[in-house]
């Protein structure tokens, strides 16, 4: 089953400092909901295992994400895969560009596509697309968050 995404999101920093958090692997397990372990694999790959619930499936899926069409800091194309045993597999990709947004800060969008298969394809598109948004929603709010300055000490 076939699934797209596309959004941006504001965030409170500046280029480069979102695009060194968007390639450091312990910025990101922070982030991703459900990541239990991200590691570099080499100058543009990770390894990912990141524990998922979609309605009644619950997975622990393992996988490898590489990163291709690298412009620091303005952007990337992110492409993966995992698998998650009985409950299926997921693979597809990102476009993850970034600008300087008109109130200061950066402005990330990203243009998602993926696959799914196996018992989780079953559950529906609705449902794995609503999920799907939770998870983005719950990972840039996680994101935006870890780039918040701290309020000074006074």
């Amino acid at each position: 089953m076939a699934m797209t995404m596309t959004g941006s999101v504001e965030l409170p920093a500046d280029r480069q400092s979102v695009w060194a958090a968007l390639n450091d692997p312990e910025v990101l397990k922070r982030c991703i909901p459900g990541c239990q372990e991200l590691e570099r694999t080499g100058e543009d790959g990770f390894a990912a295992v990141a524990k998922v619930s979609i309605g009644p499936v619950k997975a622990t899926f393992k996988g490898n994400v590489k990163l291709s069409d690298i412009d620091p800091p303005n952007g990337y194309t992110i492409s993966g895969e995992g698998q998650g045993g009985v409950a299926g597999f997921a693979k597809g990709g990102a476009k993850v560009s970034l600008a300087d947004a008109e109130a200061g800060g950066t402005t990330l969008t990203y243009d998602v596509e993926a696959q799914v298969g196996g018992k989780i394809a079953q559950l529906g598109g609705r449902l794995i697309n609503g999920v799907a948004k939770k998870y983005a929603d719950e990972f840039f709010a996680n994101f935006a968050k870890g780039l918040t300055p701290a309020p000074a000490a006074g």
